[in-house]
């Protein structure tokens, strides 16, 4: 993903891209990365953390989830709302609260609603995403429900990515809310975050 002139690649080239390096990745390695992610949760732990459960071949596993609640982290999960717009979020505690969500292979939190604002509450938020660059520009999969949910707060904004989705630069937007830095299975990497005109 790296080769000179994938710069120019617009999202949606980036989207196949990335998906489909993802779909060759072995379940033995996604499963070690996944274990990685977890080690490296000591690295983000805060009092309260916004996390998501990984789907399909996004990198992660529950295990991560698990090592910042036994870090002592109140850990939040987003519920996808039924109509484009902001994410509401619950408690995580573990595995048997998770159910599935309004969309097909996305598990959620059974508990309390807390309501879109439950973000502002917390010191990191791990993000969802398909690459980030060195300049903070998340790639996601197009929703656009990250971007609307972490208007506000000083939060700390962690994309949760392989190493190879670490790349020099992607298509931004003015919208796109930037990272600032990233989670992969071989730590945490800060990033400038740049505003992308």
């Amino acid at each position: 993903m790296r080769a000179p002139g994938n710069e120019h690649l617009s999202k949606a080239e980036w989207r196949a891209r990335v998906l489909q390096a993802r779909s060759s990745v072995s379940p033995s390695q996604h499963a070690a990365e996944a274990e990685a992610l977890a080690s490296a949760a000591a690295s983000v732990a805060a009092g309260t953390v916004c996390a998501y459960v990984p789907f399909d071949t996004e990198p992660g596993s529950v295990s991560l989830l698990n090592a910042l609640v036994k870090a002592g982290s109140r850990v939040l999960l987003p519920v996808i709302p039924d109509v484009v717009g902001p994410l509401d979020w619950a408690v995580y505690t573990d595995e048997s609260t998770l159910v599935p969500g309004r969309l097909r292979g996305i598990l959620e939190p059974s508990g309390p609603r807390l309501g879109v604002d439950a973000v502002s509450e917390a010191e990191v938020v791990l993000v969802p995403a398909l690459a980030v660059d060195r300049r903070g520009v998340r790639l996601g999969r197009g929703a656009g429900h990250y971007d609307r949910s972490l208007t506000s707060g000083d939060a700390d904004r962690f994309a949760v990515v392989r190493a190879e989705e670490l790349v020099d630069s992607l298509p931004g937007e003015a919208h796109d809310v930037p990272m600032t830095g990233a989670l992969t299975p071989a730590g945490l990497v800060r990033l400038p975050t740049v505003a992308v005109m």
